[in-house]
């Protein structure tokens, strides 16, 4: 498990990076069309990939395959949502409309998944425990 955590802590460093240099950017330009994106990838990949792999540090989900399927759900999703977000909100190439919200609602439906997945971990014995 300590792989999950340095795995979750390296995306998430990505994202604070990204984060970072799209609100420099918004701030030096004045320009906000980033402002949806900016939030979600510091909070769904930064913050959130963050806490997770501090999860991971601490406690050793005894559900093995349950503990892949949320880490992995957890950076497709973040990666998937924020990306759609970009493509749906910025529009940064002709792409069509049904596309990019296809992208932007897989994106977040996995994501949602590795929610409740970990939502359910939190419920179930570690190895900590015994």
């Amino acid at each position: 498990m300590k792989t999950y955590s340095k795995t979750l802590l390296r995306c998430s460093a990505l994202f604070a990076l990204i984060g970072a240099i799209l609100g420099s950017h918004m701030a030096g330009s004045g320009g906000y069309a980033f402002r949806s994106v900016h939030a979600h990838i510091l909070v769904v990949g930064w913050l959130t990939l963050f806490a997770w792999s501090i999860y991971y540090k601490l406690y050793t989900p005894v559900n093995k395959l349950l503990a892949a399927l949320h880490v992995w759900t957890g950076i497709i999703g973040a990666f998937g949502l924020t990306i759609g977000m970009w493509l749906y909100y910025v529009k940064p190439f002709d792409l069509s409309q049904t596309l990019t919200t296809i992208l932007f609602i897989v994106g977040g439906t996995i994501l949602l998944i590795s929610f409740v997945i970990f939502f359910l971990l939190t419920f179930m014995r570690t190895e900590e425990d015994n």
